[in-house]
Formats: structure tokens, sequence, C-alpha cells
């Protein structure tokens, strides 16, 4: 997927107001439209002129958008690192906005399905708008159930049309066991109402952080766990960490690379809790002299096998 420079697309600079944006984006609209524009790529160039439009009008996406793209370089081979829209504080989420009308690249940054807020008339008595993030959390937060305080960034517009980023700190209670994708409800940290109408809420979208030993699958966790192949011959007791504290482990005798062990009740908690599986990852010594090699052939000779044989036709 290729990057794409919206602000170079619009023919606007990086600061560009508000207004700037509108007018540019105005200007190229009536050039490349395709009811009455003469050039040959101009119902393509339209449809990119509206997708950057929809990135750079909306203050939400600007912000995310700047972040995000620092330091790419337009047509390079571009894909969003992980969490990547993590600590963003937004008005609806970021889907809703006719991503399936425009390119890859949209999509992946906002697409998805995301909340639409309220876009109702202007009554001067209303509820505040529900706000949504998403935050980051470690694999040991959800085990053990945390409080944490965390940092959202959300963009306003200074009086002269530019995006200004606006900061706040909360402290979160993370349940015990929550899952990646789900929710947590702030209630009354949304925007404000008006005419004495309460506030909205604030929903917080879980997602992990990458951890250095384990994969998540739901409430299961997976641990790739390396062993010998005399551990894997002879069968073994091991070792191995999980979430809660280190565990004894049984090698069957004759384990195979990628078989899976199930440890029950592992991996998060929840009803039912989740597993720990242990995948095994053979690890063959290399000879570190002649001693070793010697030790290598007389294996070969003493159990000969063919571990390819079902490949041969």
């Amino acid at each position: 997927m290729k990057f794409k420079d919206y602000y170079e697309i619009l023919g606007v600079s990086k600061d560009a107001t508000e207004s700037e944006i509108k007018r540019a984006y105005r200007k190229l609209a009536r050039k490349y439209h395709p009811d009455v524009s003469k050039e040959t790529d101009a119902e393509a160039r339209f449809k990119e002129i509206g997708e950057a439009y929809a990135v750079l009008k909306d203050p939400e996406k600007r912000l995310a958008y700047d972040q995000l793209g620092s330091g790419a370089r337009p047509g390079e081979e571009f894909t969003p690192p992980p969490g990547w829209d993590a600590g963003f504080e937004f008005s609806g989420g970021f889907g809703g906005d006719g991503a399936e009308q425009f390119s890859d690249f949209f999509e992946s940054l906002f697409g998805g399905g995301g909340r639409r807020h309220y876009a109702g008339p202007g009554f001067h008595e209303r509820p505040g708008r529900d706000h949504h993030a998403k935050i980051l959390i470690s694999l040991e937060d959800s085990y053990n159930g945390a409080t944490r305080t965390i940092t959202l960034q959300a963009p306003t517009l200074s009086p002269d049309g530019h995006v200004q980023t606006r900061q706040r700190t909360l402290n979160v209670t993370i349940p015990r066991g929550i899952a990646e994708g789900q929710v947590i409800r702030l209630a009354g940290q949304g925007a404000p109402g008006s005419g004495g109408q309460p506030a909205g809420d604030l929903y917080l979208e879980v997602a992990f952080q990458p951890h250095r030993l384990y994969r998540v699958d739901g409430r299961d966790i997976y641990l790739d766990l390396p062993i010998t192949p005399w551990e894997a011959a002879l069968g073994a007791k091991i070792k191995v960490p999980t979430l809660g504290g280190k565990v004894d482990l049984k090698i069957p005798r004759g384990a195979k690379s990628g078989q899976k062990l199930r440890l029950r009740g592992r991996g998060l908690p929840g009803k039912p809790a989740g597993d720990q599986y242990v995948v095994l990852e053979m690890v063959t010594p290399e000879p570190r002299n002649a001693e070793d090699e010697a030790l290598y052939r007389k294996m070969a000779e003493q159990m000969p096998m063919n571990p390819r044989a079902a490949l041969e036709v």
C-alpha cells in the first residue's frame, strides 16, 4: 500500500488553515469534476481530491494523519503500525465517512465501522456527545486488573483556523480479564451538554501492547517454547512462564517441533477463562568441535531415519 500525501494532493502546506483547505478543495473539485473536466484522469483525480479533503477538513482525522505520516514520503510502501491510533480522543470514532468510496490507504486508517456522532439539528438543550478513544494496555494489567493514568490528545481549532492539540489525563480502572476490543465506559467524560443537559460518556477501546513472550487470541495466550532434541526425544519436565507465574510443564516423549501443549485456565481470566498454549520449537545445537561432529555422525549411524520419506514419489 502506498502512502498518500493529502496536503500535496490539495496543494496546501501542512500548516494550512481550515479556510485555506476548503478553498483549495473547491478550486480543484471544479477543475476535475467529471461532468465538466476534459482531463483524461478527471474521475480519478476528483476522487483523490475528495479523499484528501475528507481527512484534512476534519480536525480529528487530520491530527491523527499528521502524527502517523510524520517522516513518510508520498508513494512509498506504507503500513500503519499496530496501535497507531491509540491515545486519540474522538467525538464519534474514525469511521462512517464513506471509507468504502476511497482508497485502501484511507480504509486502513479511517474505515472499519466507526461510530457516528449525533448530527441532528442545533437544539439549545441536548446531551453532550459521546467520545471514543483506543488505549494500549499490557497483558499483565488485563490478567491482574489495574488502575492506570492515561493521557489522551484531541484536536481543537485556534481562532485563525489552525489545528491544535489538547491533552487531558485520566485515572482508569482496568477490569481484570478485559479482552482486546472490549470497551471501558467512563460516564460523563465525553463532551459537555448544553442547556443543563448531562455530558456524554467516554468509551475506551482496549488494545494490547506487543508482548515479548506472548501472543493473544481472544482469551487464549500463546507462548513459543524452545526445547532441545533430547528433551523432545526423551521427554522432560520444564518450568515455563505464564501470566500467573512459572509452572511445570511435562514435555511428552517423542514431542515434535510445532506441537501445541495446553495449560488449562492459564490465559486471561473470564467465564470461562482462556488457556495458555505452549508451542514447541526444536532448537538443534551447532557442533563446536570435532568431538561434537563425531557425536552427530554416530547418531546418524546408530539411529538412521528419513524424515522426508513422505515426500518421495
